[in-house]
Order: structure tokens, then sequence, then C-alpha cells
């Protein structure tokens, strides 16, 4: 990798409709962090049967704040599926905790999950479980690949959009109809 290369932390990864791959097809990654020895990424449009509720009475966590309870649960990635990760405004620090950007955080501590129960927990959040990852060269060889669009995140897209209306916002930032595209799309 040259030292020309952008990285995409704080970026949408939109899949193109040629992307065959069933755990990513039509799905809107959020990339958390891109460095020249891979990235990490959460898919923020697929909802899981399970809420929030479920994983709470799971780990043993108490929720005084019981509207939350209901809060679902996205797939976010076939990597460690087993566990949790919070996206969640404002960018507080928690016991274990990437800053996405100035408004935008990524927390898998247990204490943002009591602060949660007790509803003290972060205005904006989404949880999933498990995550999206690329190696060292891997997500460059991708798009280059023509699998990914990307357009810098917005919190919006995240906790303001329909979760099945996120891959067609997050295409709408850079200004594509999504569904206009083929699998031959090519390079803008």
């Amino acid at each position: 990798m040259n030292q020309e290369t952008a990285f995409l932390a704080n970026h949408f990864l939109i899949a193109m409709p040629g992307l065959a791959d069933p755990h990513f097809a039509k799905t809107v990654t959020l990339l958390c962090q891109h460095n020249a020895d891979g990235a990490l990424g959460i898919i923020i449009n697929r909802p899981s049967e399970l809420k929030l509720g479920d994983v709470m009475r799971q780990m043993e966590i108490e929720m005084a704040a019981t509207e939350m309870g209901d809060l679902p649960v996205f797939f976010g990635g076939p990597v460690h599926p087993e566990r949790g990760f919070i996206l969640h405004e404002p960018a507080t620090v928690w016991a274990s905790t990437l800053v996405v950007s100035d408004r935008l955080a990524l927390t898998t501590s247990r204490d943002i999950l009591e602060a949660i129960g007790r509803g003290e927990g972060p205005s904006r959040m989404l949880l999933a479980l498990g995550y999206a990852g690329w190696g060292q060269g891997q997500l460059e060889r991708e798009i280059i690949e023509n699998a990914w669009l990307n357009a810098p995140a917005d919190n919006a897209v995240i906790f303001e959009h329909p979760p099945l209306r996120r891959w067609k916002a997050a295409a709408d930032l850079v200004g594509i109809d999504i569904s206009l595209l083929t699998s031959q799309a090519g390079h803008g």
C-alpha cells in the first residue's frame, strides 16, 4: 500500500448490486477503523430477530429503562458473532471505546450496557453482534473490483432512517440511485 492510499475510517461501504456474498449483499457497513493493517466495520442495516432486552437478560443486566428493550440487535458482520458492539453518539469514552469521529464511537465493554439498563446510556445507539473485518490490502482490492461504493458516514443514516432504507440513503449521499446500477457498473 502506498502513502497516497486514503483510509476510509468513518465512511460507509455501500455494497454494489453485484456483490453476491450473502453476508454483504445490499449492506451498508460503517468503517470504524481502517489502516495499513486492514479494516473493521459494523453492518448497520441488517436487524436480527434479537432485541436489546434479550441481550440484557442473557447478560443478567437489569433494565430499568424498559422502553429500550425493544430496540433491534443488528447482524454487525460474520466475524465474532458472539461479541457485542455498540455504535453510539455522543462519542463518550467507556472502558473499551474506539472513537470513530467527534460524534460517533464504538464500544465493546459491559459498562455501557449497564448504563443503558439504568437509562443513563448514550442518546442514540445501535447494538450489533459481530463485525466485518478485512486483512491488509483486502478492502482496497474489493473496492478496485467494484464491490463497494464509499461515502463519508452520516449519523442520520445510522440513527434516523429505518434499517431497510439505509442502503439507498447511504448511496444517496454520493448522488447515486443504487437501484439503477447493475453488477456491470463502472467507477463513476
